[in-house]
């Protein structure tokens, strides 16, 4: 099978280290019930026993085999020879003074990745990372100056989930009513990587989040956040069938050449013929433009209506994303009123043009600013702003 290619690197399956158990945390459903035919169960137990431990794994949250009080202890003890059970774990958990929370969490192989817990009147969501640090090198992004190490399996995808839920009690009870109070209401594609450059393991993650016997999140309550990879935009509609938010963040090819450089390969107006058929085929009711205020870069009133225009006839709202500065960031937040007034533009234009508050800044969980804490080697700001200059 020949592995997908990034920009600028191949990155490979990670196998299960020799002498480590095979996870069941990740498998699909089909999956799950192969791998315990392969390890001896019969047929024609296998498919009850893909529901029971399914249910144990993701509605009841529970790790330990022994505590699968529905299979025999013959069973029980059949899994704990041959399975295991592993989700990330938890380093660092920060906590922000307006409650959102960023979680440092290590994977196999010591990596580390973060997520983030933003709550909010009505909804909490949880925005998780699909990569050890990215590829496309986004040049307002903090993450994108850390370089990609590589593809998180489903199994790192689905335990940040698994972590958090963990972390706010939010798993129901063996014995008791189910919990009805969802702290975990959304899920984004929005950390740390590009999750359409790890296509099959983020498709497998999100088909455990949506199933209605574990985790239950409707496809309508999660959303991938792409730069654009445009071959692989059809394929989400298909396959996974969530909702769709692309990082524009400019109206010409040249600046956004700068901001995200991927557009040198599928430019806005490749992008956009594709964008144009998402909804139909997903099923989706609009695509959310993501849109970062740069001051005296993208902000102007000409940007403004070159984005009403760019964006014609497809069903979308724009979310406007105050810059979060970081330090040796090349950029700087466009002023309020300006941003009020490119907003304003827009929804003179018929289209919803939500400024986005910024959260946790901080403890610098806010988008873009993805990036470890234990991560070193930082780039200095004159480096950075070298890279971000034409040419």
């Amino acid at each position: 099978m020949t592995a997908p290619i990034t920009q600028d690197v191949l990155t490979l399956p990670r196998q299960t280290p020799a002498g480590m158990k095979p996870n069941l945390i990740g498998l699909t459903r089909p999956q799950l019930r192969k791998a315990l035919i392969d390890a001896g169960t019969p047929d024609k137990q296998a498919k009850m026993r893909e529901g029971q431990i399914w249910q144990w794994l993701y509605h009841w949250g529970v790790r330990d085999f022994a505590a699968m009080t529905n299979l025999s202890k013959d069973y029980r003890a059949f899994l704990e020879q041959t399975f295991d059970i592993r989700v990330p774990s938890i380093v660092t958990r920060q906590v922000s003074a307006d409650g959102t929370r960023k979680y440092l969490l290590r994977i196999d192989g010591g990596h580390e990745v973060e997520t983030v817990y933003i709550p909010e009147e009505g909804r909490g969501t949880l925005c998780i990372s699909s990569q050890v640090g990215c590829t496309l090198t986004c040049s307002f992004c903090h993450t994108g100056t850390q370089k990609l190490v590589r593809n998180l399996t489903a199994a790192e995808i689905v335990g940040q989930v698994m972590v958090a839920r963990d972390d706010l009690a939010e798993w129901s009870v063996p014995g008791q009513p189910k919990r009805e109070e969802r702290l975990i209401s959304n899920v984004v594609l929005m950390g740390m990587g590009e999750p359409l450059y790890n296509f099959d393991n983020v498709r497998d993650a999100m088909q455990i989040v949506m199933d209605g016997e574990g985790i239950s999140l409707s496809r309508r309550r999660i959303t991938l956040s792409t730069s654009g990879i445009v071959p692989e935009i059809a394929r989400t509609a298909e396959e996974i069938g969530c909702l769709l938010a692309i990082s524009f963040h400019a109206t010409t090819d040249a600046v956004r050449d700068r901001l995200v450089p991927v557009n040198k390969k599928w430019n806005i107006d490749t992008l956009l013929g594709a964008l144009r058929d998402y909804p139909r085929l997903s099923n989706s009711e609009r695509i959310t433009f993501e849109y970062v205020m740069l001051k005296g870069v993208n902000d102007s009133d000409e940007d403004a209506k070159r984005l009403v225009k760019l964006i014609r006839g497809i069903p979308a709202k724009i979310n406007l994303i105050p810059f979060n500065e970081w330090p040796g960031a090349p950029y700087q937040r466009s002023d309020w009123d300006r941003i009020e007034a490119f907003a304003d533009i827009i929804f003179k234009a018929g289209y919803a043009s939500p400024i986005r508050t910024p959260r946790g800044e901080d403890i610098m969980a806010a988008c873009g600013q993805l990036k470890s804490a234990t991560e070193r080697g930082r780039k200095t700001a004159a480096q950075i702003a070298a890279e971000t200059t034409d040419g």
